[in-house]
């Protein structure tokens, strides 16, 4: 692991981005997500995929260029054929259109299909609930998470980020509906270390704590069959909505040559906010039980470890650093 500067990470990763001929636009759409995800302290969503982007666009599977294609439905339902675009390039555009129209209408909601992978949802969700909106956003992946009780994954690991306006700032909540990411599991794998016997099955459908055996295999849904439900539920939700692909169908998401066909729906509605502030202050101020330092919110984590991170580097794996200073054509001395 090599702690580099913020700064420093930011530059060399725009340089890759570059080279990998992305319009300056659009490159600052996809460098602006990774970076901050690894601000958050979630490389899993961070430069880690940045290599996978940059072979999909030679591959000819991601079309760099491309914002999607609108089409409104109704006077509230936007329907995006995303071109194969960049995933953030794409929502963007999306989260814009809706944006305004629930100005007038009180509510937009954005499906889109052939796009690819937007990425964390929280980035999304934060800044809209900073505009004054609240925002519900979900998206759907390749089969990678196993429904309760079965030994094969059926369904992707669907997150579900929430972002709701309050009088200083924002409350934004973002989590997948398997136990972890398959990004997360990948990281593990990329450090050598293992993962807790929870989180995931073998191919054979066995529990296993080895990083590279899991990414063969099925990742759990959190909560047991809670979370079963509410992973199946934004999985039909989100393929019905932007009539993209589902379950074992969804492609282009872990690869390199296989074009993306997953969904990824946000709603967007612009209306009152009340006492949302004293609510969360009182949860804040909850004695915390045993073996916590304080109560937090959702949210705040990332925005502590965000701070901490632009002032003192960002925690790198050395084969992720390795990789961003080839991608750039640069060599940072030790």
């Amino acid at each position: 692991m090599t702690v580099v500067d913020a700064n420093l990470l930011q530059d060399v990763a725009a340089k890759a981005l570059r080279r990998a001929g992305i319009p300056q636009d659009h490159a600052d759409q996809q460098l602006n997500l990774l970076f901050e995800a690894e601000l958050r302290g979630i490389p899993s969503h961070g430069f880690l995929r940045l290599d996978r982007i940059t072979r999909r666009i030679a591959n000819g599977v991601v079309d760099p260029n491309v914002r999607g294609l609108h089409e409104w439905r109704k006077h509230a339902f936007l329907s995006v054929d995303g071109q194969r675009g960049l995933g953030p390039v794409v929502a963007n555009a999306a989260l814009e259109a809706v944006t305004m129209r629930a100005r007038e209408t009180g509510i937009a909601v954005a499906a889109i299909r052939n796009s690819n992978h937007i990425g964390m949802l929280g980035w999304y969700a934060e800044r809209v609930a900073a505009e004054g909106f609240t925002i519900i956003a979900l998206s759907t992946s390749e089969a990678l998470v196993h429904p309760w009780g079965a030994r094969r994954a059926m369904l992707g690991t669907n997150p579900i980020a929430i972002g709701i306006p309050t009088e200083d700032g924002s409350f934004m909540m973002d989590t997948a509906t398997g136990v972890v990411s398959m990004g997360e599991i990948h990281d593990h794998a990329h450090r050598k270390v293992p993962i807790p016997q929870h989180w995931a099955l073998d191919a054979a459908g066995n529990p296993t704590t080895d990083a590279e055996a899991a990414k063969k295999g099925a990742i759990a849904p959190f909560g047991q069959a809670k979370g079963y439900a509410l992973g199946l539920a934004f999985e039909l939700l989100v393929s019905s909505l932007a009539g993209a692909a589902i379950g074992t169908d969804v492609r282009g998401t872990l690869d390199e040559t296989e074009i993306s066909n997953k969904g990824d729906v946000f709603i967007v509605i612009d209306g009152p906010h009340y006492r949302l502030k004293a609510y969360l202050d009182e949860i804040r101020a909850l004695e915390p039980a045993a073996g916590f330092d304080r109560v937090l919110i959702p949210g705040e984590r990332g925005r502590v470890c965000r701070e901490q991170r632009l002032r003192d580097g960002v925690p790198i794996a050395d084969e992720v650093w390795e990789r961003l200073q080839i991608l750039a054509g640069t060599k940072i001395a030790a």
